[in-house]
């Protein structure tokens, strides 16, 4: 038999204890193999860890008191390698993790190692304040490490909420977001340069569709009116590009009571 796909997926849950409930019922439904959270919104020591161990995940979080916040969960063994992102060791915003996980050998034998990271890009907006600039230069610092992670020739995965909407198909009114620091030509050119390097965008490879959002504000129905944006995004490098077998979004977590703004991305690599 073929070995199991390896199911990941990215989900900023706007306060992981705020969802758990939600969290803990779309991991036992959607049951991914690697997960990766933003927007936790707690300090580490703090993350429901017992929770979510129950259901048979290992578990690394970056906290930050009431903002920010990354984790990751994993069903398969997996080994920190970054807990933020090089590049300036004076950013302590908790933004990116970054970890090599052991998927289980199949009937040909050990498979390569994936390696993920959870990203919680900048928002930027004010665009008028230093945060803008900011963004800018966290991108390019990305993809400095990025194009780092492309010489390891390994299956890389950079998964998270980049808080770009890549074209005027990712937005449900292009004229009027085109001043946000998600829309912004700037924002789109470092994306975009990103991209270049080598990766691939998962959901929109297989998902070709305008209109196709992970995110609804709460406010104005937005929702209720599918008016929208992509911001969340799974990057592939090349090795993990060619095991692409699916990918979407998932976006019945958002219609439940209470929840997250964003809803799942995700993808699934053939073994």
């Amino acid at each position: 038999m073929p070995p199991e796909p390896i199911r990941l997926a990215t989900w900023n849950v706007n306060s992981v204890k705020i969802r758990i409930v939600q969290l803990l019922d779309w991991l036992r439904s959607a049951r991914p193999d690697v997960v990766m959270l933003q927007e936790i919104k707690c300090l580490a020591e703090d993350f429901p860890r017992l929770e979510i161990e129950d259901l048979g995940y290992n578990v690394a979080a970056v906290g930050q008191k009431s903002y920010n916040g990354v984790a990751l969960l994993s069903r398969h063994p997996m080994t920190v390698e970054h807990t933020a992102l090089p590049g300036d060791p004076g950013d302590t915003h908790a933004r990116y993790l970054e970890a090599v996980v052991e998927p289980p050998a199949n009937g040909a034998g050990k498979r390569p190692v994936l390696r993920a990271a959870t990203i919680y890009l900048p928002n930027g907006n004010p665009v008028d304040s230093d945060k803008y600039p900011y963004k800018l230069a966290w991108m390019r610092r990305l993809r400095q490490h990025a194009k780092a992670l492309l010489a390891l020739e390994e299956v890389v995965v950079l998964g998270g909420d980049y808080n770009v909407c890549p074209t005027d198909d990712d937005v449900y009114d292009p004229v009027g977001w085109r001043n946000d620091a998600l829309c912004r030509t700037e924002s789109r050119a470092e994306f975009r340069a990103l991209i270049n390097l080598g990766y691939t965008d998962a959901v929109r490879a297989l998902n070709p569709q305008p209109h196709y959002y992970s995110f609804w504000d709460y406010q104005a129905g937005r929702w209720q009116r599918d008016e929208g944006l992509r911001i969340d995004h799974l990057l592939l490098s090349p090795q993990a590009a060619d095991r692409l077998a699916q990918s979407g979004i998932d976006r019945a977590p958002r219609g439940r009571d209470k929840p997250s703004d964003h809803t799942p991305a995700w993808c699934e690599l053939a073994g």
